[in-house]
């Protein structure tokens, strides 16, 4: 791909009007933009994907993913709040221990579509 400006312009100026109404027609409230937009950040950190995938494998407490990561426990339960109020994770508590796992299957359809989409 060229860094030139140019390549990535039209080569005329024509405003496609039936293509710009379907496009407002489909447009998401701002409410679910910044949603979005919440949930692509938060997945943009290596370390809260690694979290997540490793999630995808299974429910962990905060100190399995801790030793998984060679981070420390705070770490941890840091990113898992984010993750958790963004709706990414849930948790359980079974006595003493608090388990983690991924809040449903749309989380885990979407890790494994975006690593097929990496893969190509």
């Amino acid at each position: 791909m060229s860094g030139d400006k140019k390549d990535d312009r039209c080569r005329c100026r024509m405003i496609h009007a039936d293509r710009v109404a379907r496009a407002k027609g489909a447009a998401l409230a701002g409410k679910e933009i910044d949603d979005l937009a919440q949930l692509f950040k938060a997945m943009g950190d290596p370390n809260r994907v690694r979290l997540l995938w490793a999630l995808e494998q299974g429910e962990m407490c905060v100190c399995d993913l801790a030793a998984y990561l060679g981070v420390s426990e705070s770490a941890v339960s840091h990113q898992l709040r984010l993750l958790r109020q963004l709706h990414l994770v849930a948790n359980r508590r079974q006595g003493p221990v608090l388990y983690y796992r991924l809040d449903d299957d749309h989380v885990s359809r979407l890790l494994r579509v975006a690593l097929d989409h990496v893969r190509e």
